[in-house]
C-alpha cells in the first residue's frame, strides 16, 4: 500500500488527476486509491491492463528468479549487469547453424564471467 500510494501521489502530482485509472487487481492499490479519494475512478479488467503489463514481462521475469535477494541495492545491481549480458544469450538458434551459435554462446560466457569476476 506504501509503494502503491507513494506510485500513486508522485504521478498525479506530474500528471494531474485522471478520469480513470486502470490497475491490475492488486489490493494495495485499491487501498491506495481508497486513501487519496479516487476508489470510484478505478477500473480492473481482464484485458484493461495488458499494455502495461506486457511491458514489465521481462523485468518479471528476472525478478521472479531474484526471489532471494533482500537488498533491493544487491537486486538492481544484478538486474542491470543481467539485462546487458541476456542479449547474448537469447540468440535465436533457429536462424544460426550449431557452430556458429556454439561460437557466440562462448563468447557470452567469457563477457558474462568478466563481467561477474569485476
Amino acid at each position: 500500500k506504501k509503494a502503491a500510494l507513494k506510485f500513486l501521489r508522485k504521478s498525479m502530482k506530474r500528471y494531474g488527476r485522471p478520469d480513470s485509472i486502470v490497475t491490475d487487481r492488486l489490493r494495495s492499490y485499491g487501498a491506495a486509491l481508497k486513501e487519496i479519494g479516487a476508489a470510484d475512478r478505478q477500473e480492473t479488467g481482464r484485458w484493461l491492463n495488458n499494455r502495461a503489463e506486457n511491458s514489465h514481462l521481462p523485468f518479471r521475469r528476472r525478478e521472479r528468479a531474484m526471489l532471494r535477494f533482500r537488498r533491493m541495492r544487491r537486486l538492481q545491481k544484478l538486474a542491470s549487469v543481467h539485462a546487458s549480458v541476456s542479449n547474448h544469450f537469447n540468440s535465436e538458434r533457429s536462424f544460426y547453424s550449431r557452430a556458429n551459435f556454439k561460437k557466440t554462446r562462448a563468447a557470452a560466457l567469457a563477457e558474462r564471467r568478466g563481467l561477474c569476476a569485476a
